[in-house]
């Protein structure tokens, strides 16, 4: 009988081109099947719960696979941290039940956005610098009324092959942590590049570029070009899934 594992898995997006297998370059699911090949000579498929974009990080990715091995689960935490590039850490391995899958068994996914307010060196690649000033209220007003939507196709990559545009979102705010601001989103799924258009369009807003009273006008539109620009990658963390 095949086992059912669980990983727990940390990575910066920087030099990838996202979650998912590509041919189009290097993917850290692809990085973590080839490790487990390495361990325990069979072809494994990852399943993710997110599929992050190119250059977006994660803090708490999770995925599972099913296998025949007789390894323990020390054996696949320390031997996969062994061989995964510096740029993967596997935190965590647990046996799952034979039902669960990373993705469809997600209740929630948790993405936070870190803004700098001022220039750093040594966070450049884990944040997006703004050097102007922006009104944090208005910014937090927008956010406050995402939880009322439903219908997101604004704010998705118009070339997405997906069957509906509705997400239901349980947590949408800004903080402010030392020098970041901060946008954390909670909801039950995701569309592709839709924090970063939500992230863009309130930034937009919060420095006058864009009219606080235009945002359901964009909503209402349906249509991505309405909506403001997507925010770096480089900014963009998947902190959490819950099951």
């Amino acid at each position: 009988m095949k086992r059912n594992i669980k990983l727990l898995i940390e990575y910066d997006g920087t030099d990838f081109v996202g979650w998912q297998r590509q041919l189009n370059g290097r993917t850290v699911q692809e990085e973590i099947e080839k490790a487990l090949k390495t361990i325990t000579l069979e072809e494994i498929g990852i399943v993710g719960a997110g599929r992050t974009d190119s250059g977006v990080h994660a803090r708490g990715q999770v995925a599972n696979f099913n296998t025949s091995s007789i390894l323990t689960l020390n054996d696949f935490y320390r031997g996969l941290n062994g061989i995964v590039p510096d740029d993967i850490v596997i935190r965590k391995a647990e046996e799952a039940d034979e039902k669960f899958s990373a993705r469809y068994s997600a209740t929630a996914r948790e993405y936070r956005y870190v803004i700098s307010k001022n220039p750093t060196a040594i966070d450049r690649k884990y944040c997006w610098q703004i050097g102007y000033q922006f009104d944090i209220e208005k910014m937090n007003r927008i956010a406050l009324s995402i939880l009322e939507m439903q219908d997101f196709q604004s704010f998705c990559k118009s070339d997405s092959e997906v069957k509906h545009y509705l997400c239901q979102i349980y947590e949408s705010r800004w903080y402010e942590e030392d020098s970041k601001l901060i946008y954390l989103v909670r909801a039950n799924r995701f569309l592709q590049g839709m924090v970063r258009a939500l992230v863009g369009t309130m930034v937009d807003i919060g420095r006058g570029h864009v009219l606080e009273d235009q945002f359901q006008q964009i909503v209402k539109s349906k249509d991505r070009s309405k909506a403001g620009q997507a925010a770096p990658a480089r900014g963009l963390f998947l902190d959490r899934v819950t099951y």
